[in-house]
């Protein structure tokens, strides 16, 4: 029988260490130091890192966490899916500045690790991330916000989106214009008939309008409302009838989970309208694990919201008792 306490105190010592391994601005060991310990260890690249890894974490010894967790969730990927994606192609990205924004460009250094796709959650309730790295330099385009990463076009913000952009069809909504990513691959599609960007931030819209919108193969399907998110959910989006829309207002889970839930309460004023939101699977393993470990302390207010045992706390379950729970009770 699955321990579910031992295994939310190996999630949460496990994400711990992930976060360390995702600290680091650059690569934890250079392409030559895990060449030059493969070829001394006989392993193969790929086999040589995840012992430098481990070992950097103080976890070598610890075959258990390396076999559940480590090497799930890492893969060496090519970055040619990524660089041959259609928006990469169709798109040339100036240098420039506005405000407190800036379009610039950012890298990943040879085996350095970074998400690459949705949190998973095993069937013994083991929390996964997916990581990825190349054994080359990367660059993507990115948004900084006063020097600091709000918005990228990485290989997770690739894969992360492709379910979403595979449900967009109709007229559709997305909240969020980032560097319009999700906007340009929607407007590509035959299904989608247009593509209304709400985004409130003024000079964003200006840097988009003036340096990307024109580069879109279907700009014609593009139209932008300055707005904020949660008026324009409250107000002008049921009248629109929109078949679908798509959520992106935030950087992680740490900064999403409150905007997240207060969408999710905001879907019934359009009722016509099908909701998707970028990486609410990793929101929803997030919040299972607050569940759990409300359940298991007794303490909390999420534990009141659960008729069930903590093994049987599905992510489909989750996702519905989300529209019970309010951001203070996750604070």
């Amino acid at each position: 029988m699955v321990d579910v306490r031992q295994i939310n105190e190996e999630n949460l010592r496990a994400a711990e260490a992930f976060a360390r391994l995702l600290s680091m601005d650059g690569a934890w060991y250079t392409a030559q130091e895990v060449d030059d310990f493969a070829h001394n260890c006989g392993l193969t690249s790929h086999e040589a890192f995840l012992l430098l890894v481990s070992a950097t974490l103080g976890m070598e010894n610890d075959r258990a966490w390396i076999s559940r967790y480590l090497s799930p969730a890492v893969t060496a990927l090519s970055p040619q899916p990524f660089v041959n994606n259609a928006y990469c192609h169709a798109l040339v990205f100036p240098e420039v500045s506005k405000g407190r924004w800036q379009f610039t460009h950012l890298s990943y250094a040879p085996y350095q690790l970074f998400p690459c796709g949705h949190m998973r959650l095993n069937d013994e309730g083991r929390e996964i991330p997916l990581l990825g790295y190349f054994t080359v330099p990367f660059s993507y385009p990115a948004v900084l916000e006063n020097g600091r990463e709000w918005m990228t076009v990485t290989p997770n913000e690739i894969a992360t989106m492709a379910g979403p952009l595979a449900a967009a069809r109709g007229q559709i909504a997305v909240f969020g214009l980032g560097l319009g990513y999700f906007a340009l691959m929607a407007s590509e599609k035959k299904e989608v008939a247009s593509v209304t960007i709400i985004e409130r931030d003024r000079d964003v819209v200006s840097l988009f309008l003036d340096h990307l919108l024109s580069q879109f193969p279907h700009r014609e399907k593009i139209r932008i409302v300055q707005s904020d998110a949660f008026s324009y959910l409250a107000g002008p989006m049921a009248k629109e009838e929109y078949d679908f829309a798509f959520v992106d207002l935030w950087h992680d889970v740490g900064d999403g989970i409150d905007m997240y839930l207060r969408c999710r309460k905001m879907e019934r004023l359009s009722p016509c309208t099908i909701f998707q939101y970028w990486i609410e699977q990793d929101m929803l393993i997030f919040l299972r694990s607050l569940m759990i470990d409300d359940i298991l302390n007794r303490a909390g207010k999420l534990d009141k919201l659960v008729s069930v045992s903590p093994e049987a706390l599905t992510l489909s379950l989750t996702r519905d008792l989300a529209l019970r729970v309010t951001p203070e009770d996750v604070k």
